[in-house]
């Protein structure tokens, strides 16, 4: 039988959703917030002439950089105040998780509650405005570089100034995102941090799209071709949202308590273990390590003979490690499934959980508390990990050969369709929750009224 709160749920609507005031506004919120950080998406950095830069970019595409251009919204390849994105504070965010799991004070602050946590996301700050500043002096260096190699102007004034000044607002412009991010975390709907990377890669939609299609009505694009992109968009679509919410639960159950009849009752549990515990997490790193060789051989290729050893390599580099080459997308393949398990065994600790569990009282039916429950949680981990690796593999390597065997630049791959995805679902989740406190709202105030009348 349905509870109060299922049947609640299921008549959740439009016109419940007009009496939500408080609700209306944070999402209002949240798009004002979004329209600022596109409106400074297309603010360059001072000093640079942004009428160059698009064939500046051109040259250097292919590499990590369009990783960084995808999920900053096209900033890197306008050289805005943002163009480095979120993608400092998402990698010392992710440095100082795995510090915190294999550290011993680290993990100690870890559990310390709030205070810890407090302190963690300090240390990621730190961190962002370091990693920030390398990458901006090497971004800015790397500009200049490009610009006295091609001849073109796209450095007003090079020399010490220019960098120090492009540092100062790469930072300034990652940690105004940062910032932007908690206010809409906190006033708006959904985590701002995430919506930021979906808006600036949904923004390059449209040009896809127009691209796409306008490459059908001249006939460079079959028409058969952009049908079956479209379908196969789709079922990535409904297989992500399927996979992401699938669950492996495992009964709980805690001894028996006293009731207030004077009964005796055992409580019963699920412990929730996501068949995708890694989330995005192994895309982005094995895309980014796969294409860091590719980005340093892009830099060094045009200084180095191609008749050496050294050169020979770097010619290697650039054929076989291209998009959609065979090894490319084995190595992919095999990085993703290896991160998948690295970062699964990182953010999961099966003797901590089972230490938890001892310590309330709860126990797996037919399991013994403590080594054993540690052992069957890592026994059940393990398993549907395989499943998460083989539909995070699947998810990213289809994309990569599509655009292997139509041709057409997919902006749109694995890793980038995983990230809307999710955000889209948590977004909409948060939505839901505020329209459900919202009817609990009037039903407390209505029975109010009754007890009143009464």
């Amino acid at each position: 039988m349905a509870s109060r709160a299922d049947n609640i749920a299921s008549n959740l609507s439009l016109a419940n959703f007009s009496k939500a005031t408080e609700l209306k506004n944070r999402i209002w919120f949240t798009i004002g917030a979004l329209i600022v950080f596109r409106f400074l998406s297309f603010v360059p950095l001072p000093g640079v002439n942004p009428l160059v830069l698009q064939d500046l970019y051109d040259t250097a595409r292919g590499g990590i950089l369009d990783l960084f251009n995808t999920f900053s919204g096209g900033s890197l390849e306008r050289m805005s105040l943002i163009a480095l994105g979120v993608m400092p504070y998402i990698t010392a965010s992710i440095v100082v998780q795995l510090a915190a799991a294999l550290h011993p004070s680290l993990a100690a602050l870890k559990k310390e509650g709030a205070t810890g946590r407090q302190k963690l996301n300090q240390y990621t700050r730190y961190g962002t405005v370091f990693l920030c500043a390398i990458q901006g002096w090497f971004l800015a260096s790397g500009l200049e570089a490009y610009a006295a190699q091609s001849g073109l102007q796209a450095v007003v004034q090079p020399g010490i100034m220019f960098r120090v000044g492009a540092v100062v607002s790469l930072v300034g412009g990652t940690m105004f995102l940062l910032w932007l991010g908690e206010q809409i975390t906190s006033r708006g709907i959904g985590n701002g941090v995430s919506l930021i990377i979906m808006a600036g890669i949904v923004a390059q939609f449209p040009g896809f799209a127009a691209n796409m299609f306008e490459g059908g009505r001249s006939g460079s694009i079959s028409p058969v071709i952009i049908v079956g992109f479209v379908a196969m968009v789709v079922i990535l679509i409904l297989f992500i949202c399927f996979m992401e919410r699938a669950q492996r639960r495992l009964l709980i159950q805690y001894p028996k308590r006293a009731t207030q009849r004077g009964g005796m009752q055992a409580d019963r549990s699920h412990l929730p273990l996501k068949l995708n515990t890694a989330g995005v997490i192994p895309p982005i790193f094995a895309s980014s390590l796969l294409l860091l060789p590719l980005t340093i051989s892009q830099f060094a290729g045009n200084q180095v003979d191609t008749e050496s050893t050294f050169g020979g390599a770097i010619v290697w580099l650039n054929q076989y490690l291209a998009h959609g080459q065979p090894i490319y997308m084995a190595l992919y393949a095999i990085g993703i499934i290896f991160f998948c398990f690295f970062y699964t065994a990182v953010v999961f600790n099966p003797e901590e959980t089972s230490e938890n569990l001892k310590k309330n009282g709860g126990f797996i039916p037919g399991i013994r508390p403590g080594k054993r429950t540690a052992e069957y949680l890592d026994y059940v981990l393990t398993r549907i990990t395989v499943i998460g690796a083989i539909y995070l593999t699947l998810v990213c390597v289809i994309p990569e050969y599509m655009i292997a065997q139509t041709g057409i630049p997919l902006f749109l791959g694995g890793t980038s369709l995983l990230i809307v995805v999710n955000v889209t679902v948590d977004t909409i989740s948060q939505i839901q929750s505020h329209l459900l406190a919202h009817q609990y709202g009037d039903l407390i105030k209505k029975a109010k009224l009754k007890g009143r009348m009464r």
